[in-house]
């Protein structure tokens, strides 16, 4: 299995150190650095582009910075690190600001660990992982709320071939199970999710998601039913 590297930023201490020693303990992840605010996070981004990580732990209430616009950051010069807020607020408003700006997943600090661990798993081999609580708060607030999408859904814009690797997306399938599913290689697999990323002007893999619950192009209950 692959090294998963990560960073925690998070400007409580006592609970830094406590993610640390329990991600410490998995053989496949490794905590490259600690920050204690946002600033401090991107700064170490920008002076060690030769040590990046897969993931980013990110606190939403820090100091100087807070995880809001450090993810903007983060995604804007660094698109391929997947970030997972983390994070005592757990209300819809919360949750659909971090989504819209990208994050891959939501994990509210009161998680088990093993919870947390499987999360960042899930993160790290499909690109995101949302659970039941959170893809209905994407439906009920991205649907229903006032935000519109960027453009209309053309049933033309996606080939059958998109939709079809994008609804298996949407069940939290990865490249290699969309691969042998359909019986395609992976690096096609591939080709047709950076087209779905291009077409639907998407940030990452979550954002597709969100895409497609918000265009109606798979149904939510079909995708809670096989999670």
């Amino acid at each position: 299995m692959d090294t998963i590297k990560i960073i925690l930023a998070d400007d409580e201490l006592l609970f830094r150190k406590g993610i640390l020693f329990m991600l410490e303990r998995e053989k496949n992840i490794e905590i490259v650095f600690e920050a204690s605010n946002g600033d401090e996070l991107v700064k170490y981004l920008n002076k060690n582009q030769d040590n990046l990580p897969d993931i980013i732990l990110m606190d939403l209430k820090m100091p100087l910075l807070n995880g809001v616009e450090a993810t903007k950051k983060v995604h804007k010069k660094f698109p391929n690190i997947k970030i997972i807020a983390l994070t005592s607020y757990d209300t819809k408003p919360f949750i659909i600001n971090m989504i819209q700006e990208g994050a891959c997943s939501y994990l509210v600090k009161n998680a088990s660990p093993k919870e947390m661990i499987y999360t960042i798993n899930e993160v790290a081999s499909k690109g995101f992982y949302y659970n039941d609580l959170i893809m209905n708060i994407i439906h009920e607030g991205l649907i229903f709320g006032n935000k519109k999408t960027k453009s209309s859904f053309d049933e033309e814009y996606l080939t059958t071939r998109e939709k079809e690797i994008l609804e298996l997306i949407c069940e939290q399938l990865s490249t290699i199970e969309i691969a042998e599913k359909l019986f395609i290689s992976p690096r096609t697999v591939d080709g047709h999710r950076n087209n779905l990323l291009l077409k639907t002007e998407s940030k990452n893999i979550a954002g597709l998601v969100v895409y497609a619950i918000q265009n109606k192009v798979v149904a939510l209950k079909n995708i809670t039913n096989k999670m």
